[in-house]
């Protein structure tokens, strides 16, 4: 008689890893936390990263001294980025280890735990919401309405934007949210599971707050900044890729390709460039160009198609978000059933 399989397992000896669940419950997962995000969008009172910003705001407070030199300040962010990070980390491995590893109920309840912990890190309906918002801002030709509206989703100064600048500033946050608040989120749960939508998501609010090139924070956000990056090296570029891909012909697919490989080194952003090239060669829209951040002006260098984002470009810009985070979902499931086939 032939002998058992030794070490076989359903989820794939890959998911195996570190105690991580099988490949058909998280896809499951994946499901249910992108529908309630759908369905009921973020938290609009008790939201855990509220006070995972104060927690942030504390630390800053007490070791981003301005009197830092670089390499002071450099390790004090390094230090506050560990602090930050790694309890709630350690956190999500041991309760997905224990939880899983147990079985039966175990697992139903890692499965509940994992959609809310998803939910409260995808910010799908969240982006789509705010640019629904500018959009109507811009139908009704109230500048003042849309500066302000334009104002609450990015860093620059939007105070004395003209129409143009307003609709490239909103389609370049759109179209950089959607890696940030989806596609980051979503890839790092597939993988390691809720530790790593907890690490993905923290990460990212941490950058937010101290990731700036301000005198305040250029040292000590620089850990902060530089890991965030390295989250998103693979999230950024699948993004990129999903854009092209939805498009919605062969020419607008070859033009994002083509501004992606082209343009995106002259972009600050490492991440951020392939993204926001890719999506505005997917539109034929003309983004980047000055703008004024922190009282600032600078000179952004200009990427993406031919000519200038018109009044209903943003729509377009919607329409393209929704595809290209449907068709990534689509690609993260299929790996994972592959995953499990192969397993």
């Amino acid at each position: 008689m032939a002998a058992p399989a030794v070490g076989r397992h359903p989820g794939g000896t890959l998911m195996l890893l570190l105690g991580l669940p099988s490949a058909l419950w998280v896809i499951a997962v994946l499901a249910a936390a992108c529908l309630l995000d759908r369905v009921l969008g973020e938290p609009r009172r008790w939201h855990p990263l509220v006070g995972f910003g104060r927690l942030a705001d504390s630390l800053a407070a007490r070791l981003n001294t301005r009197d830092a030199r670089p390499g002071a300040g450099r390790r004090r962010g390094l230090w506050a980025l560990f602090l930050a990070l790694v309890p709630f980390t350690a956190l999500g491995f041991w309760l997905q280890s224990v939880l899983w590893t147990s079985g039966g109920w175990g697992r139903l309840f890692w499965a509940l735990l994992a959609i809310v912990v998803l939910y409260w890190s995808l910010g799908w309906r969240s982006l789509v919401m705010h640019l629904g918002a500018i959009q109507a801002a811009f139908a009704g030709e109230d500048i003042d309405r849309a500066r302000d509206a334009v104002g609450r989703i990015v860093s620059r100064d939007c105070r004395s934007a003209d129409w143009p600048a307003l609709r490239r500033a909103a389609i370049e946050s759109g179209l950089e949210n959607a890696s940030d608040a989806v596609v980051g989120p979503l890839f790092w749960f597939a993988l390691l599971g809720i530790p790593g939508a907890l690490l993905y998501r923290l990460s990212n609010t941490l950058d937010a707050l101290w990731g700036y090139r301000s005198p305040r924070w250029r040292y000590f956000g620089w850990a902060a900044a530089r890991w965030d990056d390295a989250l998103n090296l693979v999230p950024a570029r699948l993004t990129a890729l999903t854009f092209a891909l939805a498009a919605g012909s062969g020419r607008a697919t070859v033009r994002a390709l083509k501004a992606w490989r082209t343009q995106a080194r002259v972009c600050a952003s490492p991440n951020g460039g392939p993204v926001m090239c890719a999506g505005a060669g997917a539109l034929n829209v003309r983004l980047g160009g000055p703008a004024r951040y922190h009282g600032e002006l600078k000179d952004k260098p200009w990427f993406g198609g031919t000519r200038e984002p018109g009044p209903a470009d943003l729509v377009r810009a919607i329409r393209l978000i929704n595809r290209s985070l449907a068709l990534v979902l689509s690609i993260i499931m299929a790996a994972l059933l592959l995953a499990w086939r192969l397993g």
